[in-house]
């Protein structure tokens, strides 16, 4: 994620928690109500927009993948809960992309389960030569899947004799 669309997600966090330790009950709720209601038009709109863009055929789906594809817009859809790809297929093309790199270190990875927003993977094999062959393995999967998914909310990594928790930072 770039700086300038982490800075701009980070302010928006700390609005909300501005908000949200605001003294004045009535105007707190209403600033919250109307966050919300914000929200929902803006989720109606795109859903819509995406809809529209599906009609259309081929050409429609070909937008909406580069929609999925584009770091903004991706995290907008996710935001709204309408990403076009499932969460368990963008998990799985992170992992393939890591492949090489695992490889390159005497390791592999095997997905177990996405659930809740919770990765399991199995790490199998080791770094030949690397004295920390777990910490880079972790390293090279949380990258990945912190790029292609960033509402996972953990990965826990199981494998190379020992457990791994990798919590996600966004």
């Amino acid at each position: 994620m770039d700086g300038e669309l982490r800075n701009r997600i980070q302010k928006i966090d700390g609005l909300i928690a501005q908000i949200r330790s605001g003294t004045d009950p009535r105007l707190r709720d209403a600033a919250l109500d109307l966050m919300q209601t914000v929200m929902e038009f803006h989720s109606a709109g795109i859903d819509r927009m995406m809809e529209i863009a599906s009609e259309t055929g081929e050409t429609g789906w070909r937008i909406i993948d580069d929609f999925g594809r584009d770091e903004l817009v991706a995290n907008m859809l996710l935001l709204h809960g309408l990403h076009p790809v499932d969460l368990e297929s963008r998990v799985k093309e992170a992992l393939q992309k890591a492949l090489p790199y695992l490889h390159s270190h005497g390791g592999n990875v095997e997905l177990l389960e996405v659930a809740g927003g919770v990765v399991r993977l199995r790490l199998i094999g080791s770094c030949n030569g690397c004295p920390s062959s777990s910490l880079t393995l972790k390293n090279a999967i949380e990258k990945a899947i912190s790029e292609a998914a960033p509402d996972v909310t953990s990965v826990e990594c199981e494998g190379l004799s020992e457990l791994v928790s990798i919590h996600n930072a966004t």
